[in-house]
């Protein structure tokens, strides 16, 4: 069985945090409700085989809850580009088995036959693992960076749990390039920002630092505004944060350039202040 993360996976995370906290971006894994409303895009098509993307994985929370709701000729390609990260994900891949996971929905998987097909690597950077049926479900671990990735593929849902607020804007406007770029038409994009953090931040972050994070959220709000975009807040999680989904419906560099323009005034100041 795919439990939750164990305490073993929570206390690496939050080593990695600490460690690094502008790239790990949470004090801890997300809950199983964040978890779960980051992958309703895949629950909305239960029994549809689909491409499916999840970038910074961490240790696996969402992966976790993504593998129960995967139909048989699925493909999900997971990216983290922590090492130490990737090495806790291949073993959540290696360790499921379908059927035994308790966050399977009954109506995604009453009528799968499952099989117990032992895991197999294809090579150490990929763990392949045929979860259901004969047709199997393709998991594939990517230790990479999201820039990086070439898997030939499109995809009909993305989950991203990269932490945007802590990135400059230009980096989080070519990430969401990246992500429209990848997914397929009419596909669904998810990612989540904590809730009631900019309080805090305007307490004990520069002006420059309050200024970077308005910037940020005004090149997601341009992205969310040239597509079909709705949220909304799981207060269940360390702490609260609201998810959004949203169907791009413009092409790739068109909702950032607002963001980009008010990025460009402040880039000098901000480049000191994050490197």
């Amino acid at each position: 069985m795919t439990s939750w993360p164990r305490f073993a996976d929570t206390r690496l995370f939050v080593t990695e945090a600490a460690r690094g906290f502008r790239i790990t971006g949470a004090v801890a894994p997300s809950s199983r409700r964040l978890a779960a409303a980051l992958a309703a895009p895949v629950t909305e098509r239960a029994g549809q085989p689909l491409n499916v993307l999840e970038v910074g994985a961490g240790t696996g929370p969402v992966t976790r809850c993504l593998l129960p709701l995967l139909a048989p000729g699925s493909t999900l390609d997971v990216v983290e580009a922590n090492p130490r990260f990737a090495a806790v994900l291949r073993n959540v891949v290696r360790e499921y088995r379908p059927g035994r996971d308790e966050h399977a929905a009954s109506a995604q998987t009453r009528d799968c036959h499952t099989t117990h097909t032992k895991v197999r690597d294809d090579n150490p950077g990929e763990a392949f693992v045929p979860v259901r049926s004969e047709d199997g479900v393709r998991v594939r671990i990517h230790e990479t960076r999201i820039e990086h990735l070439n898997t030939r593929q499109s995809y009909d849902v993305i989950v991203s749990g990269l932490p945007f607020t802590n990135f400059v804007p230009d980096t989080v406007a070519s990430l969401m390039d990246r992500y429209i770029e990848l997914l397929r038409p009419g596909g669904a994009l998810t990612y989540f920002a904590y809730v009631g953090t900019a309080p805090a931040r305007r307490l004990v972050a520069s002006a420059g630092e309050a200024a970077r994070h308005r910037a940020v959220e005004t090149v997601l709000a341009g992205y969310r505004q040239r597509g079909r975009a709705s949220g909304r807040i799981v207060w269940a999680n360390v702490p609260p944060a609201r998810v959004w989904h949203v169907r791009p419906t413009s092409t790739p560099g068109v909702g950032g350039e607002a963001g980009r323009a008010h990025s460009s005034l402040l880039q000098p100041r901000l480049g000191q202040r994050t490197s």
